[in-house]
């Protein structure tokens, strides 16, 4: 992600969009998550930021900025649309919390009225019901679960577990 943060191009690109006084929202590794703040000086590679909150100022990089609105709410406590019956396709990727409190993860198999039918990655199947489900974001697809062609679940299922 640093890599990304200090690319000349992304840096020309987010700097060609701020201007002194512009609101914006930047991502705080501390905080994990956004925080509000106005711009107050562009520099060559970093900004100067003033937080809403706490009118403290701060040197960020360029690619901290949230310069197109995008969710960095991931995972089961993140804010999203809840999955239900709905929303889910069989073959979707999807997590859930077991009774020991540990995330499982797998594909959907079957779509019941209350629950779906989970296939995890080390074998078992699960009805899960789908207020504890979660989607499962695949990068290597850039889709949010949706099957298509393989992806990483695959290989973990073909790992001696299938």
């Amino acid at each position: 992600m640093s890599i990304e943060m200090d690319r000349p191009g992304r840096i020309a690109q987010i700097r060609a969009r701020l201007k002194a006084g512009d609101d914006v929202q930047y991502f705080d590794r501390i905080a994990n998550g956004l925080i509000a703040a106005t711009v107050i000086e562009l520099n060559r590679v970093r900004l100067v930021v003033e937080n809403h909150h706490d009118k403290k100022r701060w040197s960020i990089p360029f690619g901290a900025v949230n310069i197109d609105d995008v969710s960095v709410d991931l995972g089961p406590g993140a804010t999203q649309q809840p999955v239900d019956r709905h929303r889910l396709r069989v073959g979707d990727l999807v997590g859930f919390r077991d009774r020991d409190n540990a995330e499982q993860y797998g594909r959907v198999l079957a779509l019941n009225q209350k629950s779906a039918s989970i296939l995890t990655t080390s074998g078992r199947r699960w009805r899960v019901a789908y207020a504890l489900l979660f989607p499962v974001y695949d990068a290597a697809a850039g889709s949010a679960g949706r099957t298509g062609d393989d992806n990483i679940l695959d290989l973990l299922l073909e790992d001696g577990t299938d």
